[in-house]
């Protein structure tokens, strides 16, 4: 791939390019006089122990998890809020913490959930801990977080480039009002979801010969809905005790319409799940084939998924005495994304791994949520339920050669299988806490990620609350 040259990139910013054409981005200084030119049109703003890209589960975790822990922290973010999938996205629940009411993921992310709930902003679902909550203060409780614990925030910045010495990242370059940014970091944290950071930076990915993606789905806020209803009390609580949480009449109902020749969308669910204000839910059913890291396919899943969204509202509407009176209230900021890019790790967490719940010497971080795998086409789900909570090691958060270079949530290295457990928000945030906490642990000790003493990391998280 080619590497940016220092003229190149000049020259595109000077022509007004405020992002660069070509993939990964990364920038070249070939001397002393480049590097100051390059500064003058991306100053530096900061100087820090601890970058930290993306603001969903993972990454406010990790950034909190790292001031803590006594690090000099910047959480960079491209929307003008926190929470990724939980409010980008209006993924809800929260899955899953815990199982027959023993905690699975704790420390810091669990101390989320009870500051949220205590904001009236949860309500949490025992035995398995699942989380409802509201939106709007899901993200309040991630803005004050951050902030009391002293990160440093850019929001409505969106990394553009990232300057290398080496294997090892230098800084990394935004792109906001204030126009092309350099921000400096010892060590970074990659929590973008779809492995941005690391992208740029040319670490491996994954493979996937098969090109095969989980579906994204466009959650959206049904309002007007009867949530006193039966039908709603059974299926928008996700305990597992009132039953699937599919809702199954719905299902079913759409089913036999779409064979009788009712032109439909793919669907999957549906899953109609509680945001805390009564006759409003949360939707999630709309379905499409979707590549999140290609803009041009990801800009033409979202318009059909938008017209999907009406599609089905009117669906309902019609057909459900439940939602007769329903409106489409709110759609997501954007559509949920279930799968794209993984580092090739030090480790790649396997499904057979998973499932047995191997217990790994730098296991940093576990999960509890089912294999969940679905079809990029059609109506149909893969799942697989745990018998007991599986492990995530610490080499999964790191890649061979890359030393100042973390990762957390969705883009650590699995195999596609434990990835359909992983991608949940609760296990990305119990790795955005292992990330945060070996990330200030590097800078303490002035060492690599690959040269920290895994024990110590790990009694540091048993410290904070973490269960591993």
């Amino acid at each position: 791939m080619e590497k940016i040259s220092r003229k190149l990139f000049l020259k595109r910013a000077v022509a007004g390019l405020a992002t660069l054409a070509v993939a990964p981005n990364l920038l070249s200084c070939e001397n002393d006089e480049q590097e100051q030119e390059l500064r003058k049109i991306a100053p530096t703003v900061g100087s820090y122990d601890v970058v930290v890209v993306g603001g969903g589960p993972a990454g406010f975790i990790a950034a909190i998890t790292a001031a803590r822990k006594g690090a000099k922290v910047a959480l960079i973010e491209r929307y003008g809020f926190l929470g990724g999938m939980a409010t980008i996205g209006y993924v809800a629940p929260i899955s899953v913490f815990a199982k027959n009411n023993e905690l699975v993921i704790g420390g810091i992310p669990w101390e989320f959930v009870q500051r949220l709930e205590s904001m009236g902003g949860a309500f949490i679902e025992w035995p398995k801990a699942n989380i409802d909550f509201d939106i709007e203060l899901y993200k309040l409780c991630c803005q004050r977080m951050v902030l009391e614990a002293g990160v440093e925030l850019y929001m409505h910045s969106a990394m553009v480039g990232c300057q290398m010495d080496g294997k090892s990242i230098h800084s990394v370059i935004i792109e906001n009002k204030n126009g092309l940014e350099t921000i400096v970091g010892k060590t970074f944290i990659d929590c973008t979801g779809d492995g941005d950071l690391a992208y740029m930076a040319q670490v491996p990915m994954q493979p996937n010969p098969d090109g095969e993606l989980q579906p994204s789905s466009f959650c959206f806020i049904l309002s007007g809905v009867d949530t006193d209803s039966e039908l709603l009390n059974k299926c928008m609580y996700h305990n597992g005790i009132n039953g699937p949480s599919q809702c199954r009449p719905v299902r079913e109902k759409l089913l036999a319409m779409k064979a009788a020749g009712v032109d439909m969308p793919d669907f999957g669910g549906p899953w109609f799940n509680n945001v805390l204000h009564r006759g409003s839910v949360a939707v999630n059913m709309t379905r499409r084939a979707a590549d999140s890291t290609d803009n041009r396919n990801f800009t033409a899943t979202e318009c059909q998924l938008r017209e999907d969204i009406f599609t089905f509202t009117k669906l309902l509407k019609e057909n459900f005495v439940e939602f007769k009176d329903c409106y489409v209230a709110s759609t997501a900021p954007q559509a949920g994304i279930r799968e794209s890019r993984r580092i090739l790790g030090v480790h790649t967490v396997t499904a057979d791994e998973y499932v047995s719940a191997l217990q790994y010497e730098d296991s940093i971080s576990r999960g509890i949520h089912p294999i969940d795998i679905h079809a990029s086409k059609g109506t149909s789900q893969v799942r697989i339920d745990l018998d007991k909570p599986a492990y995530v090691p610490y080499r999964a958060l790191i890649a061979p050669e890359y030393p100042n270079l973390l990762v957390a949530g969705r883009c650590i290295s699995t195999d596609r299988q434990a990835l359909a457990s992983l991608r949940v928000m609760a296990s990305c945030m119990g790795t955005g806490q292992a990330a945060g906490a070996a990330a200030a642990q590097c800078v303490a000790n002035n060492q690599t990620v690959h040269q920290i003493d895994t024990s110590v990391l790990v009694q540091t998280l048993r410290t904070l609350g973490a269960i591993v």
